[in-house]
C-alpha cells in the first residue's frame, strides 16, 4: 500500500468516498459537495482541508483521510482534526485505517501539533473497538453542539 497527499487530479475519487462513506453513514442525502466544492476546498491557494489517500498494491484508492487544524488554546498549538477516515469495504482489515492513522500521527509529531481527534458515531462499535486498540480514548464528558441551516442563519441576524 501507498499513502500520499491528493492532488487535483483526485477531486473525482475523493467525491466519490464521500459518497460511499454517507451511504455507509446512512446518510446518502445529506451530501451536498460538488468537485468545484471539493477543489475550493483542498486545492486552491487558501485550503480549508486536506486529503490522503491510500492506495492498494494495483494504485486503485482503497480509501481516505480529510483532514484539517484546529486550534488548542490551553496548549498554546494546533491540532489535527480528522473529519473523516474511509476504507472501501473491499479494502478492510488489511491494515490501510491503522496506515492513514499512523501516518497523520506521524505528521502531529512531525509538525509539533498537541493533539489528534476525531468523532466516530455511537453506534459504529467495530471503528470505537478499533480506535481504542490504537490508544485513543473516547471524551464522553463532551457535548457535541452545531448550528446549521436556518437556525445558523436565524443566529446570524
Amino acid at each position: 500500500m501507498r499513502i500520499r497527499s491528493a492532488t487535483p487530479t483526485d477531486t473525482d475519487v475523493i467525491l466519490e468516498l464521500i459518497l460511499e462513506l454517507a451511504i455507509y453513514e446512512k446518510a446518502r442525502q445529506e451530501v451536498v459537495a460538488t468537485k468545484e466544492l471539493i477543489a475550493e476546498s483542498f486545492f486552491s491557494s487558501t485550503p480549508t482541508a486536506f486529503c490522503e489517500i491510500v492506495e492498494d498494491d494495483d494504485g486503485d484508492a482503497a480509501g481516505f483521510a480529510v483532514w484539517f487544524l484546529n486550534y488548542s488554546t490551553w496548549q498554546g498549538k494546533p491540532g489535527l482534526y480528522l473529519e473523516d477516515l474511509f476504507i472501501r469495504p473491499e479494502h478492510r482489515k488489511k491494515g490501510h485505517g491503522k496506515a492513514l492513522l499512523k501516518h497523520l500521527a506521524k505528521k502531529c509529531i512531525d509538525n509539533d501539533y498537541g493533539r489528534f481527534q476525531w468523532w466516530v458515531l455511537d453506534w459504529n462499535k467495530p471503528s470505537i473497538d478499533f480506535y481504542e486498540s490504537l490508544g485513543a480514548v473516547a471524551m464522553d464528558e463532551w457535548t457535541v453542539m452545531r448550528v446549521s441551516g436556518d437556525a445558523l442563519k436565524r443566529l446570524a441576524e
